[in-house]
């Protein structure tokens, strides 16, 4: 099974463009969700949090609070780097795990959406790699409204990641979300079927 990667940053369209190839029936692999899933209440990755952040970052019903670790770490890279050391080896291999299952279903093609990457030094793993990208206003706004914190908040998020024109310059397809949505999901379509030509597989159908 071949395993493409999908990145970008926050806010960028990076999911609309995850949930249009799995629309078309490529099975993506989501990261965020992989992350959700290592944390959940009686995890291992949850005590290491509660460990190193204290009781704080818990709701009354003992889950994580995303919005309290997240007031933590995008303001402070160093409590964001013990974060990442924590869940990062998590993720990887429950996406390996899910990988393993793809393949032995019979499936010849998956996408690995992550917005690490890059960063996390894995991008050669994951080739081709489809970078979306979208005007730094655009992140922040969008960030604003999806996360309900103020502007300035919403900007150090978005900066907290690497500058989208180092994910572009890495990039193997880029998609830029600029237009409307009808223009994103056509540039996602071209952009699968540009990867599927070019690994001599069978394009997926349009929905």
């Amino acid at each position: 099974m071949h395993v493409f990667g999908l990145t970008g940053g926050i806010a960028s369209g990076k999911s609309t463009v995850g949930r249009r190839f799995a629309r078309r029936g490529v099975p993506v692999v989501d990261a965020d969700e992989l992350a959700r899933e290592v944390v959940a209440p009686g995890s291992d990755g949850l005590r290491a949090i509660v460990e190193a952040f204290g009781r704080g970052v818990l709701k009354d019903d003992g889950s994580l609070d995303r919005a309290a670790l997240g007031a933590l770490v995008f303001s402070a890279p160093e409590k964001r780097r013990v974060l990442e050391a924590i869940t990062h080896p998590l993720i990887a291999r429950a996406g390996q795990g899910k990988m393993m299952t793809l393949a032995a279903e019979g499936h010849g093609l998956a996408c690995y959406e992550a917005a690490l990457l890059v960063e996390a030094g894995t991008a050669d793993l994951f080739r081709p790699l489809v970078v979306v990208a979208a005007p730094e206003s655009v992140q922040i706004a969008r960030t604003s409204v999806r996360d309900s914190v103020d502007e300035a908040a919403a900007a150090a998020r978005v900066r907290a990641q690497k500058p989208l024109h180092e994910k572009v310059a890495v990039a193997d397809h880029v998609i830029t979300n600029d237009g409307s949505l009808d223009e994103l999901v056509a540039a996602a379509d071209r952009t699968l079927d540009a990867i599927t030509d070019a690994l001599k597989l069978e394009r997926y159908p349009q929905p």
